[in-house]
């Protein structure tokens, strides 16, 4: 009986599917490690500048606020955009929505 018995061909859709799992295996792992980078660099960014305090009018209660590089926009309970000078915290505008 001899020890080492004769190699066997491998079929060509088992080579297939070997090439296949080595190629997702690696895009799996890409990927994983694209999402990582991409978490590390967007939670190394500052963090977002917000003022101390702002005046808003009487009885008026802000639902969402926003800034841009000059302006901070407050809208309202009441449908309106307030507007205030970042450099300052002055209100500058308010702005009725429809």
């Amino acid at each position: 009986m001899d020890p080492n018995p004769p190699e066997m061909a491998e079929p060509a859709n088992l080579r297939f599917l070997r090439v296949l799992v080595t190629v997702l295996t690696a895009t799996m792992i890409g990927g994983v490690l694209l999402i990582v980078g991409l978490m590390v660099m967007r939670l190394n960014q500052p963090a977002m500048i917000l003022p101390e305090t702002l005046r808003l009018p009487g009885g008026v209660q802000a639902t969402a606020f926003t800034q841009t590089a000059d302006h901070w926009l407050i809208v309202t309970q009441n449908g309106e955009i307030l507007v205030y000078d970042r450099a300052t915290s002055a209100l500058t505008q308010s702005i009725p929505l429809e």
